[in-house]
């Protein structure tokens, strides 16, 4: 079985490859821990492999044996449109890797789904603001999350997906819309990433949310990542934990490692140091 390489060259090359095909693994931290970046090296390092096989080498290396680029890459966001995510991803890593990666990154921002019912001013997530005239033949917006539905639906298939984040549907959990929607729509979403066979990563921010909604979040999971900060003295250290992970958690329990120490550089999100237990 191939597996779906998380962009990240030495954690890909610890776990055989990266993620077995077909699972959604949470990307969990708390803030600026380096879950987000994280995302963001996934997403960059997986459209690159495509779009730039000699800059792909000098970052990455070469692919594990047995692991296999996704078909396409898709970023998807409930608050930011393509130009504010591109900018985010340069300040994480190199410029060449955001130039070359984002021809063959496809962005869907859904802010005008997600914002539509708020009292958010329309200019604020709009690209132009409309005539009235443009406003009455579009009409409304569809549900956000038949949206996000839809559109995985379409695209998911065989590729890296980049959901950015479930923070902001919890965050809507209101008379409108129950907590019980958003973990439906997770619980299918790991139903569903089975068949589609590609991998599928998921940002929540545990700053944001319950143990409670993050207990339903990782079981709607396949795996989870855990993203945390670190004191030791007067330093602080970003690190990595598998919190949970079938088919991937019983390698790293068999080499007895129990936490990665993570940093971020020019090449995006990567290992420092990994942990074992003495």
């Amino acid at each position: 079985m191939t597996s779906v390489p998380f962009g990240v060259a030495r954690l890909d090359s610890i776990l055989g490859g990266g993620a077995p095909p077909g699972n959604v693994v949470l990307l969990a931290g708390e803030s600026g821990a380096g879950a987000r970046e994280f995302c963001y090296t996934s997403a960059a390092m997986n459209a690159l492999g495509r779009a730039d096989a000699e800059l792909f080498d000098l970052y990455y290396g070469d692919l594990p044996a047995g692991a296999e680029l996704p078909r396409e890459v898709h970023y998807l966001s409930f608050t930011a449109d393509t130009d504010a995510l591109t900018r985010e991803m340069g300040y994480t890593m190199a410029d060449e890797i955001v130039d070359a990666a984002i021809g063959e990154i496809a962005f869907r921002d859904l802010s005008p789904e997600y914002f539509q019912l708020s009292p958010i001013p329309r200019d604020w997530y709009e690209d132009e603001t409309a005539s009235i005239t443009e406003l009455g033949d579009r009409g409304e917006y569809e549900d956000v999350l038949t949206a996000f539905g839809d559109y995985l639906s379409a695209n998911a298939d065989g590729s890296l997906v980049c959901i950015d984040s479930v923070t902001d549907l919890v965050s809507m959990v209101d008379e409108d819309t129950e907590w019980s929607d958003v973990a439906m729509v997770m619980k299918g979403l790991k139903k569903a990433a089975y068949e589609w066979g590609g991998l599928i990563l998921v940002l929540v921010n545990t700053d944001s949310i319950s143990d409670r909604e993050f207990g339903a979040l990782m079981d709607a999971a396949g795996g989870t990542l855990q993203f945390t900060w670190e004191s030791g003295g007067s330093q602080r250290a970003r690190t990595m934990f598998v919190r949970e992970f079938r088919g991937v958690l019983s390698r790293l329990e068999a080499e007895n490692i129990v936490r990665f120490e993570t940093e971020i550089h020019e090449g995006g999100f990567d290992i420092s140091d990994v942990r074992k237990i003495r």
